[in-house]
């Protein structure tokens, strides 16, 4: 071990996190697996009360008299999100963001992103880097993840509700795992966005040869055999995209990683399966942020109804359990699933500290020092 007192970090922009490989999806479902394991195994930390928190959430008031402070506004908000995960990672790592929807008026990103990892011994900073790809692909990963244990192997039809950028990448990891789909249906609100949905489609995977746009979530659901459900709902039960019963096929996967309100009954009757990414996260949610009515993931759905005495808390399972073996997952070709994606930082350090020792080992990036010797210690 070097007793050098010198601390440098290593800025990686987004050019520099392509050629390390942030864009290699077949990759990035392979250690978002593993971190799924570690999970599992409990072999991570966050923060909160409970150490499973999502994360700290800075919005804004409706109105102030103070020129500068902005206002609320839809995803006007910003976040930071924390976690150390082991395993071959070994890493403390800090995604930070800044979320409005404006943005898109100045030709940015709604979110702008960045990762800082640190070594989990001393504290130090290891790696400042650009984010947006880092979260973006670990985001689309994860429901490929579920797909490659909960999904049918004989999946040809897709339903997408919400076509922005998370269902464009979904769609490719969701071809990655299941690579025979023929048919994509998608659901949004407005025209451009469909129409630019439909071309990234055509444009990108010409082995789905029927692509549609259709008017309501029904018709994305019904005879879907994967279905993904990525909007920006936020105001209310009433606005959450619907799934009903008599829609979902048998045998189907539905994954969830924006707010769905779907029909109580088939889980309080175990005929559709519930699979969360991390439950004791939305019990977080619960204590942090309120209820389904405020929260609206599947996984605060199912804690509401756990603590209502409507569902018994061992039916519902963590995916890391059904990845390590401890659950056996899908035991019949009829099984309906729903799969609550909440996203967890412990994805983005994974994924960061994959991409940044690549970096290192490929010499790309910049070398940034923060002291030779610490003017206080």
């Amino acid at each position: 071990m070097s007793n050098s007192t010198e601390v440098n970090f290593r800025f990686l922009s987004e050019p520099d996190i392509i050629k390390a490989g942030a864009t290699d999806m077949a990759h990035c479902i392979d250690v978002m697996e593993d971190q799924f394991k570690l999970l599992s195994l409990g072999d991570y930390r966050m923060s909160g009360k409970n150490k499973n928190s999502h994360g700290a959430f800075l919005d804004f008031p409706e109105s102030s008299p103070f020129p500068n402070m902005p206002v609320a506004g839809p995803d006007r908000r910003f976040m930071a999100m924390c976690s150390y995960l082991g395993g071959s990672y070994n890493m403390c790592g800090l995604k930070w963001y800044g979320s409005n929807v404006n943005n898109r008026e100045k030709g940015l990103p709604r979110s702008i992103l960045t990762l800082m990892l640190n070594d989990p011994d001393t504290g130090a900073p290891l790696a400042l880097m650009s984010a947006n790809l880092i979260s973006s692909y670990r985001t689309a990963a994860v429901p490929a993840v579920g797909a490659r244990y909960l999904a049918r192997k004989d999946v040809r039809s897709v339903g997408i509700i919400g076509p922005g950028v998370m269902n464009k990448t979904t769609l490719r990891s969701f071809l990655m795992e299941r690579p025979d789909i023929e048919t994509v249906k998608v659901k949004g609100r407005g025209r451009r966005s469909l129409e630019s949905y439909v071309d990234y489609v055509h444009q990108n995977f010409p082995s789905i040869k029927n692509v549609q746009i259709v008017d309501t979530e029904e018709e994305a659901i019904r005879d879907s055999d994967l279905v993904s459900v990525a909007t920006n709902e936020n105001g209310g039960i009433e606005t959450y995209p619907r799934v009903k019963r008599e829609w979902v096929k048998p045998g189907a996967l539905i994954c969830a990683p924006s707010d769905l309100y779907a029909d109580r009954e088939p889980f309080i009757e175990g005929e559709w399966k519930c699979v969360t990414d991390l439950y004791p996260m939305y019990e977080d949610w619960r204590d942090e942020i309120g209820r389904f009515d405020v929260c609206g993931t599947l996984g605060n759905e199912w804690v509401d109804m756990v603590d209502y005495g409507m569902l018994p808390r061992e039916r519902v399972v963590d995916l890391g359990d059904i990845v390590r073996g401890v659950d056996p997952g899908r035991t019949s070709e009829d099984d309906i699933y729903f799969f609550s994606i909440g996203g967890i930082n412990t994805e983005d350090v994974s994924w960061g500290t994959t991409i940044y020792r690549k970096a290192v080992e490929m010499g790309l990036g910049q070398e940034l020092k923060l002291w030779d010797t610490p003017a206080l210690a």
